[in-house]
């Protein structure tokens, strides 16, 4: 019998705790601050995207730079 009581108890805090963000997720604000967060997201990504081609694109002249020091130093 204590079993059981534990699992309705456990069932009915669960499902305390979690009401919250059912009704968050049907809300207008969330879903502007979801969308906000995913346009962040996605400009971040897209920034990324240019910094790593940007990267590809011209790796042979910080290393001839490189090169170019230290025989400078030597």
């Amino acid at each position: 019998m204590s079993n059981t009581m534990g699992i309705a108890s456990a069932f009915v805090l669960s499902s305390l705790f979690l009401s919250p963000f059912a009704i968050a997720e049907e809300s207008q604000t969330f879903a502007g601050q979801n969308a906000a967060r995913v346009a962040a997201y996605e400009q971040y990504q897209s920034e990324m995207t240019a910094k790593a081609q940007e990267a590809a694109q011209t790796p042979q002249a910080s290393t001839t730079q490189a090169q170019q020091r230290v025989e400078k130093d030597s």
